[in-house]
């Protein structure tokens, strides 16, 4: 099989599309012939090597795809030829991925391979995030930065489905207005003073912020209302500065890390969150749109797209 690889740390150009061996399933393991590949912020992190790897290289990035199963053990609930899709099973930068099953969710019909490599992973997230990490509910005001990216836009939807009030934070007029079709009820733009926008958007404070940036946390905090809640989910603008604790104490805010590995835990979760994803896809609750394709041969184009701060889904397309 061909697979986009890269046996070095460093920039797009170290990525190789070259021909691998084919993964052998091992038990528990379904072999999945990949039709559309997602492109994450991690496979920018695992390529640099800020994120630890497994085995040797070459390295194969990826944990997000979708495709037909290509074969199936004695016994599984997964049959050759039937659509399915994951998040969260890796080396998915490849024509082939072997997938634990307990990771694996059956495509309904009517949503596409490219709909469901676009959504998975970061519908996922959002899913957790406005459940887990905070119950969304009617009437909130909420803000929402990098609102127009993956994760982000996905959050604006449902933050409105929800019943919020949104303001969402991007970089560009381009974006917000994006953000603005998406549903959100106000933009802001970083380069402006955006928390003086957040105080007139809500005076007193939001009641909820979604920081997925890092550096900008502790103006998140000055965001909010007395009583508010900060959840703290992504680092794409670097490390965030120590929060004094006192703080928190003395505004009464209550700030909240969201990973989503710590909750995507059994195989019932992961496909009652997806069913649900699905049905909001299905119902026109949730719009997933894809920025750009590219040939998975042409990943360091789609690698240095990403970097560019696109708005919206890569995909990477096998074959």
């Amino acid at each position: 099989m061909f697979a986009l690889t890269f046996s070095r740390f460093g920039g797009p150009e170290v990525l190789e599309y070259r021909e691998v061996p084919d993964p052998v399933p091992g038990p528990g393991q379904v072999l999945v012939r990949t039709r559309a590949v997602g492109l994450n912020y991690a496979d920018l992190y695992r390529r640099r090597g800020t994120y630890h790897l497994r085995g040797e290289p070459p390295y194969i990035a990826g944990y997000e795809a979708a495709g037909v199963v290509e074969w199936a053990p004695d016994g599984s609930s997964f049959t050759p030829g039937q659509r399915v899709a994951f998040a969260d099973s890796p080396f998915a930068n490849a024509e082939l991925v072997a997938v634990d099953q307990e990771r694996l969710v059956a495509l309904p019909d009517d949503v596409s391979f490219q709909q469901a490599a676009a959504l998975l992973l970061q519908g996922l997230t959002a899913d957790f995030l406005t459940r887990d990490s905070h119950a969304l509910r009617s009437g909130e005001r909420v803000l929402i930065h990098a609102a127009a990216g993956g994760v982000g836009g996905l959050l604006v939807q449902l933050a409105v489905a929800a019943g919020a009030r949104v303001l969402g934070l991007t970089s560009g007029a381009g974006k917000a207005q994006r953000v603005r079709d998406l549903g959100a009820h106000a933009t802001a733009l970083y380069s402006e003073d955006w928390v003086a926008a957040a105080r007139a958007f809500a005076p007193g404070g939001v009641d909820v912020a979604y920081d997925a940036v890092g550096t900008t946390l502790p103006r998140t905090l000055d965001a909010l209302r007395i009583g508010g809640h900060a959840v703290f989910y992504g680092m794409a603008g670097g490390d965030p500065p120590p929060i004094d604790p006192r703080r928190l104490m003395d505004e009464n805010k209550t700030l909240t890390g969201g990973d989503l590995w710590n909750v995507l835990t059994t195989a019932d979760g992961r496909r009652e969150r997806a069913g649900r994803l699905f049905g909001a896809l299905r119902s026109g609750a949730l719009q997933v749109p894809v920025t750009a394709t590219f040939p998975l041969s042409r990943g360091a184009e789609a690698h240095t797209e990403l970097e560019r701060g696109s708005a919206g889904k890569i995909l990477l397309l096998p074959g």
